[in-house]
């Protein structure tokens, strides 16, 4: 059964956790539910939007519309401009492999030999809470290096293989993997209101390891799954600057 487990007065109000999960104080102290909290105020008003600009457009389509170029895009495909260069870590990506983020995956998709291991917190992980925490200890494990497994002793009481990690110039780059904007994350309500599960996954990544990760001049970088239009997108860059000011990488 869930229960409440933090519900913080003061500076972070109406923040309600109601799941359980080993590690669970260690991976969402105060600081990391006022940046979640914070982050959930800022954008789930125009994700509520999104979402159901979502259902209009699906109705659009319902009703036999066809798919066109926006109108108000116009100038932008007309005109002349270009994204801002690929970071060296991600400029070879010829052999990218992707994969839950259970410690066991983590350890053998970075040991892999593929250029990118991008840990999906999305479709190929089930979202229960305890699978959640346990993703974000594990990549929490992996950057710092310190990630192991051990497996379970063999029925004839043969000691289970033990996994650690590569060391770091011989591992693939990390990209995490969200959720899509239209999941929720039930566990973790904001003045009554569950987080976007994307937010959530993303931001709790970035509260423990951005920092980490941008001194080795490996991002942070995430996949953003399932974008429909312009404004989602605009939505995660309003997120990923607030994060940026938070952690000091702005």
């Amino acid at each position: 059964m869930s229960a409440v487990l933090a519900d913080h007065p003061g500076p972070i109000p109406r923040i309600a956790v109601t799941g359980e999960a080993p590690s669970q104080a260690a991976l969402l102290p105060p600081a990391a539910l006022e940046l979640l909290a914070t982050l959930h105020r800022l954008v789930e008003p125009r994700r509520q939007a999104c979402l159901a600009a979502r259902k209009q457009r699906q109705a659009f389509f319902d009703a036999g519309g066809l798919p066109d170029f926006r109108e108000d895009t116009r100038a932008l495909r007309k005109g002349e401009w270009q994204v801002a260069p690929v970071p060296a870590a991600l400029q070879d990506r010829r052999v990218e492999i992707t994969g839950p983020v259970d410690p066991k995956m983590v350890i053998n998709a970075l040991n892999s030999g593929a250029k990118v291991f991008m840990a999906d917190f999305e479709d190929s992980t089930a979202p229960t809470w305890a699978n959640l925490l346990a993703g974000q200890q594990a990549l929490i494990g992996a950057v710092a290096g310190t990630l192991r497994f051990n497996a379970p002793a063999s029925a004839a009481g043969q000691p289970g293989k033990q996994y650690t990690l590569k060391p770091f110039e011989e591992q693939a780059v990390l990209v995490v993997r969200p959720r899509g904007w239209h999941l929720d994350e039930k566990h973790l309500r904001i003045d009554g209101a569950p987080i976007s599960g994307g937010l959530f996954d993303l931001a709790l990544f970035a509260f423990h390891n951005a920092t980490a990760l941008a001194g080795k001049d490996r991002g942070p970088y995430f996949y953003l799954p399932k974008l429909q239009s312009m404004e989602e997108a605009a939505l995660w860059e309003t997120a990923l600057s607030h994060i940026e000011a938070s952690l000091g990488l702005a």
